[in-house]
C-alpha cells in the first residue's frame, strides 16, 4: 500500500486448505516434514500437481534412504485425507499417485554445503521480503488477516463436524475502506465455498454469514448488497477435480495479500536451506519485532542472496515515513543484532524441524508461535534488544 494515500479501499484474498493449489502445497510440505522428521539436515525441493484423481510429485532431495516412494505416497494420501477429500472426483484412497523424486544435483550441493574454507551458502539466488504493520494485533495487514480468519474458522468447524454440508474448497476476498490511513470498515465481502448439492444458494449464504461477522470487528460488516456468497450460484464440484492445482501458485495469499512486496519464490516444498523460505521468514520476524518495539507503524525488509554465498548481498529496510525514532542507522543496528546467513537463520528460528504442514494453509504469517516450534518466526523476542538500542 502507498503510505502517502490516506483515504482508499484495498482488497486481499485468501483460499482455503481445499483449494487445488493449497492441496498441492500441503502435499509438498508433508514431504518436507517427512524428510526433516527423519533427518533434520535433509535437503528437499518438491513440487506437486493435482487434478481429477491424480497426484504427481516431482523434485530433488538429499536425505535418508529410509524415505521411500511408498512413504511419500502415504504422506500425500494422508494430506488429502486430512484436508477432507473423499469425493468421487478426488479421493485420498482412489487417486493415482506418481512419484518422480531424484537425488539433489551435486553442483547445487557443493555451492550450498559448508566446508573448511566457507560457511554454508544460500540454496539459491533471489530476493525475499518481510513486512509488518500495526493494523491488527498480529501485525498483519487487515484485509488479508480477515480474509484468512473467515476461512480458518469455517475450516475448524467443518473438521469438527459442525458444517457437514460444506466441502473443503473455499475462497474469500475482503475489501476494506481506509480513512486517514487506517482501516475502518468492509465495503465488499466475497466468500465462495464448495457445498453439498442438497443445499441452495441462500442456505450457503446463511451458513457462511456468522463466520464473516465473527471475523470482522463489530460494526464493520458491509452492506447486504455487497456481501457475495458463491456468486456463480453453485459450487458442488471443487478441489483438484474442478481445477488443476500446483505447488507455489498462491504466494500472495501466503504472504501479505498484496499490501507489501513479496519475492518470486514460493515457500512450500522447500527445506529451510532454501532462502526463498527461510530468509522470508527471517525478514518477517525482524519486521514484526521492529513494529512491535514501537520504532515505526509499518516496516518492509528486503534481503537478497546469491547461491553458495553465506551473507546477503543487500539488506534494505523501509519504515515508509512512519518511524517514531531516528531510523537512519536502523539497518546497522539490525545487522549487529541479527545474522542473516542461512545457517544462522535456521538456528535462530530452529527451522530444521518437521513444522511445515501447518504453514500450507491460511498464510505463513500472522500465526501464533507454538511451543513445539511452529511459526517460530512470529516470536517477539527481539523487541527488548531493539528498545534498548533506541532507549525506548
Amino acid at each position: 500500500m502507498d503510505s502517502k494515500l490516506k483515504n482508499f479501499s484495498f482488497t486481499s484474498e485468501s483460499v482455503g486448505e481445499g483449494h487445488p493449489d493449497k492441496v498441492c502445497d500441503r502435499i509438498s510440505d508433508s514431504i518436507v516434514d517427512l524428510f526433516l522428521g527423519a533427518d533434520p539436515h535433509s535437503h528437499v525441493a518438491v513440487e506437486s500437481l493435482a487434478t481429477t484423481n491424480r497426484i504427481i510429485i516431482a523434485g530433488e532431495v538429499r536425505g535418508p534412504a529410509s524415505i521411500t516412494p511408498e512413504l511419500m505416497e502415504h504422506a500425500a494420501r494422508e494430506a488429502v485425507h486430512d484436508i477432507g477429500y473423499a469425493q468421487k472426483g478426488f479421493h485420498y484412497q482412489w487417486a493415482d499417485v506418481q512419484i518422480y523424486v531424484h537425488a539433489q544435483s551435486d553442483d547445487i550441493a557443493q555451492g550450498v554445503d559448508a566446508n573448511e574454507s566457507k560457511d554454508e551458502g544460500a540454496g539459491d539466488q533471489g530476493i525475499m521480503f518481510g513486512y509488518a504493520c500495526n493494523e491488527t494485533p498480529n501485525f498483519m495487514p487487515a484485509p488479508i488477516n480477515y480474509a484468512h480468519t473467515i476461512l480458518r474458522h469455517i475450516s475448524e468447524d467443518r473438521h469438527a463436524g459442525k458444517l457437514p454440508l460444506l466441502g473443503p474448497d473455499s475462497k474469500s476476498q475482503v475489501t476494506l475502506v481506509y480513512a486517514d490511513g487506517k482501516p475502518v470498515r468492509a465495503s465488499r465481502i466475497v466468500v465462495s465455498t464448495q457445498h453439498d448439492e442438497k443445499i441452495d444458494q441462500n442456505d450457503v449464504r446463511e451458513l457462511v454469514r456468522p463466520y464473516v461477522m465473527k471475523a470482522l470487528p463489530e460494526g464493520w460488516m458491509c452492506d447486504e448488497e455487497f456481501f457475495y456468497v458463491n456468486p456463480t450460484g453453485r459450487f458442488v464440484i471443487g478441489g483438484p477435480d474442478g481445477d488443476t492445482g500446483l505447488t507455489g501458485r498462491k504466494i500472495i495469499v501466503d504472504t501479505y495479500g498484496g499490501a507489501a512486496p513479496h519475492g518470486g519464490g514460493a515457500f512450500s516444498g522447500k527445506d529451510p536451506t532454501k532462502v526463498d523460505r527461510s530468509a522470508a521468514y527471517m525478514a518477517r520476524y525482524v519486521a514484526k519485532n521492529i513494529v512491535a518495539a514501537g520504532i515505526c507503524d509499518r516496516c518492509t525488509i528486503q534481503l537478497s542472496y546469491a547461491i553458495g554465498v553465506s551473507q546477503p548481498l543487500s539488506v534494505y529496510i523501509s519504515t515508509h515515513g512512519t518511524s517514531h525514532v531516528d531510523d537512519t542507522k536502523l539497518v546497522d543496528i539490525i545487522r549487529q543484532l541479527v545474522d542473516f546467513s542461512p545457517r544462522a537463520i535456521r538456528e535462530r528460528l530452529q527451522l530444521n524441524r518437521a513444522i511445515y504442514k501447518k504453514t500450507s494453509s491460511f498464510g505463513h504469517f500472522g500465526r501464533e508461535p507454538e511451543d513445539d516450534g511452529h511459526f517460530s518466526w512470529e516470536r517477539l523476542d527481539l523487541v527488548a534488544e531493539l528498545k534498548r538500542a533506541y532507549n525506548l
